[in-house]
Parts: C-alpha cells; structure tokens; sequence
C-alpha cells in the first residue's frame, strides 16, 4: 500500500490536506499558535510524525518518549534515523559539529554571525552592529587558522585557540599571543581570509577591542557547555545532504527549562536551512532530491535563527518547510522584532490557533477571524481556527490523536517494547 503524507491539523476532513504543493498551491509553512499546555505537540507535531511516509523530517521534540516511540514506526518505513541529543549527548546516536558543515570563506562568516546573534535580545538591541561585526571579525579569524592548521579540526579546537587569547595595549595598538602566528600566515599569503578578520579585529581602538572580546566570551560560555563539547567527539556526524537524499528522520532532543541550549541549536538550525538551500540549488531542477519538513517545537523560545526571515520565504521552491509552534505573535516578535516577524508570519499559509490569553495574539486572530476579540479570547478549551490562503477560517476542534487507529497501534507496540526493556533490568 502506498501512503500520502498528510497534513492533519484539526476534527474533520476538512481540516485534512494534501501536502503536495504543486497540487494545493500553497507552501507547508505552518505557524501553531497556542499558550503552554493547549495541546500543540499531541494534536499537530505528533500526527505529522505519524503521518510521514515520504518526506524527511528534522523534529525538535522536549520529551525523550517521542523520540523512542516513533523511532521504532520510521525504522519500519525504511527510514533513517538519527538521534541528536543535545541535553545528553552520549545518548544519542549521532553528532553535530558546526565545522563540518564548512565549504567556503562565506560560510566561516555566516557560523562565526550565527554564534555571535545567537543572543535573543539582539532582535531589540538598538547597539551599533559595529560590536557585533568586530566580534564576527575575530571568531571568523579563529575559525579560519584552526582549519587551515590544525588536521581533523573540531570546534573544540576553536574553542581552545579562543580560550587561550590574551592581549594588552601596546601603546593605542592591540598586541596578542597570537599575532606572530597570523604574521606567518601573512607571509606567506598576504590576502589569506584568516588574515583579513584578524586584521579586522587588531584595527579596533583597545578599549573597543576589550570590550568585543568580553562580548563574545560571554556569548561563548553561555553557548557552548561542557555536555555540548563532548558531541564534537562523537564519531557518527549528522549528514544533511545524505537527510534531503535519503528518507531520515533526525530527532533534536532539547531542554525547555535550560536555556543554555537556545544559542546552539538556533546556529544548527542556521546551518541546516543554509546547506540545505544550497545543496538545493546544486540540484539540476534546483530542489532537494527528498523534500525536507522541520517540526520546531517551542520555536520562538530560544534564540533567533540567523537569516530566516529570507529562507521561510523561498522554502516552497526548494522542497523545504517548517511547521513552528509558538505560545503567541507577540513572542514572535519579542524574538525577532517586529518586521521580521511580520514576514516570518506572512510567509507561513497556514495558521493554526489553539488558543491564547494574550492581547496582540487576540486582536490579530480576531480580524483574520472576523469575530469579535472576546470570542477568540475566551474560546473554549479543546477549540481551534485554522486558517488557510485562499480559504474561509475553518472553526473546529483540535485533533484527538488518541482516536486514531494507527496511533493506537504505535502506542501499542511501545508500550508492548518498555515492558520487555523493564522486564530484562
């Protein structure tokens, strides 16, 4: 039997659609707005695993059950299926090491942005860009010296090389323990990329350049904790060209609670919307071989993702989509900013909402709705709007997965599977 990957987001048939874009028209950008506890992960991240049978998925989930429950259903589909645990990283079963996704000078600036805005209040910062593209300046110059010197770099060793920066004023001018190392790169390629950013960082006024340097260790230890060194040391590395060739599954395992997480996995979501936009437009018919769906749980509560206000817009062209599940527009925005969470929002066909108390939420469902703001409000718990370009408000209720036959099976089966596993401890 040949299976369609559906999208389920409601009761009823009406609220189930193909996910076909050159059949509906429309892009599989889903923006789920619901507060904490309304039931998005059950009734819309959780059938859209269900409901894959032909497309790649990249799923954040906060609950490790998902991750062993649903592994088990891909594994029979054929799939791949790959393990990035980003609280406990040796429980996983692959890694992630933002050096490997490294092919070009361009691509040493955009890891070295990521890192440096992976700050969720760069959105509101009104402080000159300046600071942070000295900052960019010297963590590209790292990046570059580790992997033109050092064999088999990880971004441990970056990190490292960092740790172990020291200046002083030389007299109006920054002297470093590491200036005669740039000046032999120099040497012998005076327009070397590493080269150009140290330059770039040693032309700053010292004070200035203390302060830059104070700024990004403070984003780097916030960023990179002891757990999320050691996934640098594991073998097995996601492959993201393999995931938009091959039907895979990759499960991001994240910690609502610890917040230290947000900054890395906002520069690994950069890096995946950007390898796989290019490894796209490689394509002879410039898209992804395999179509590739990201399910973000608790989106816009962790750092901003560099640039994707400007990848959402063009994810239909290349076989990519997001489904983002957020508590509010207005923590969208906080996020973001204002006009980029405009366009993340108008870039999306489909909104789903389940509900929420907040006021900004409330008046802009309210007129997409055209009810009043009260009826959105106080709408009753277990009730949904889904709202789809070119179609009239579908007023509904949220899927009860728990009625599905398949699902039932599934829950079946690994319940069937924890027992054995307890029963042998």
């Amino acid at each position: 039997m040949i299976y369609m990957d559906r999208l389920i987001l409601g009761d009823g048939e009406n609220c189930i659609f193909s996910s076909d874009s050159q059949e509906t028209g429309l892009n599989n950008n889903i923006l789920v707005i619901g507060t904490s506890g309304c039931g998005k992960t059950v009734s819309i991240l959780e059938p859209r695993i269900l409901e894959t049978f032909n497309k790649s998925l990249i799923a954040t989930v906060t609950k490790r059950r998902i991750v062993k429950k649903y592994s088990m259903v891909m594994r029979k589909r054929g799939y791949n299926v790959w393990d990035l645990n980003f609280v406990h990283p040796g429980k996983g079963n692959c890694g992630y090491d933002p050096l490997m996704h490294i092919g070009s000078y361009n691509d040493i600036t955009f890891l070295a942005r990521s890192i440096v805005l992976a700050n969720p209040q760069k959105a509101q910062s009104s402080a000159d860009p300046y600071w942070d593209d000295g900052a960019t300046s010297l963590l590209s110059a790292e990046i570059a010296y580790i992997l033109m010197t050092k064999d088999n770099p990880t971004f441990a060793d970056v990190l490292a090389f960092h740790n172990r920066l020291t200046f002083e004023d030389g007299g109006g001018v920054i002297v470093t323990n590491y200036d005669g190392e740039f000046d032999y790169l120099a040497e012998k390629d005076p327009s070397c990329f590493a080269v150009s950013c140290w330059k770039s960082f040693k032309q700053l006024p010292v004070r200035t350049a203390g302060c830059v340097y104070s700024a990004l260790n403070t984003t780097i230890d916030s960023i990179f904790t002891p757990e999320l060194k050691k996934m640098f040391r594991i073998k097995e590395m996601v492959d993201l060209e393999k995931l938009a060739s091959e039907k895979t599954v990759l499960f991001i395992t994240t910690n609502p609670v610890n917040s230290s997480l947000n900054g890395f996995i906002s520069t690994f979501y950069g890096t995946v919307f950007k390898d796989l936009f290019e490894f796209a437009e490689d394509q002879a018919d410039g898209k992804l071989p395999v179509p590739v769906d990201v399910l973000a749980d608790d989106f816009a509560t962790g750092c901003p993702i560099n640039m994707f206000e400007q990848y959402v817009s063009i994810f239909r062209e290349k076989g990519l989509s997001v489904t983002a599940l957020i508590q509010s527009e207005s923590q969208l925005r906080s996020l973001y900013g204002s006009e980029k969470a405009t366009t993340i929002i108008n870039n999306c066909d489909t909104i789903v909402f389940l509900g929420s108390m907040d006021l900004e939420t409330g008046r802009s469902i309210s007129v997409r709705a055209n009810r009043p703001l009260e009826d959105v409000l106080y709408m009753p718990i277990g009730s949904e709007i889904i709202f789809r370009r070119g179609m009239k408000p579908i007023f509904t209720k949220r899927y009860d997965i728990f009625q599905n036959e398949m699902y039932k099976k599934v829950t079946a089966a690994y319940e069937k599977h924890v027992e054995e596993e307890m029963s042998r401890c």
